[in-house]
């Protein structure tokens, strides 16, 4: 995938570009954890819409209008998400690493390998 010129690098500046974004428009006052969740929960509702009775195939090969309205769902699932994660003080590529260690931990290769067993069942 390639970026365009002045697109983010890292989601520290995506963070500071969501916050001053907000900040422009006045937006912080609605901005409490309470009220992102809900608004994540409803954009993750709106890209599951997109997927809903496909079969697996037509899942993994949508049209390109299908899958450039897809991108947009999933930035929005991303800006709720990293804006969340801002007012609640959570580094949230910190807290992807640990759970990425934490899932090695739950979900060792030797007993988890072509399985899609949850961990307490392995």
């Amino acid at each position: 995938m390639t970026r365009t010129p002045g697109s983010p690098d890292s989601l520290t500046q995506l963070r500071e570009q969501l916050a001053a974004f907000a900040n422009e428009r006045d937006w912080d006052q609605f901005h409490n954890p309470k009220n992102l969740v809900m608004a994540l929960t409803g954009e993750v509702g709106e890209l599951v819409e997109h997927f809903l009775w496909l079969t697996p195939d037509e899942a993994a090969n949508l049209p390109s209008a299908t899958r450039d309205a897809v991108a947009l769902e999933c930035a929005d699932v991303l800006l709720f998400l990293l804006r969340l994660t801002d007012k609640l003080g959570i580094d949230l590529a910190v807290a992807a690493e640990k759970k990425l260690e934490l899932n090695a931990l739950k979900y060792p290769v030797e007993k988890s390998r072509g399985k899609a067993t949850k961990y307490d069942k392995l």
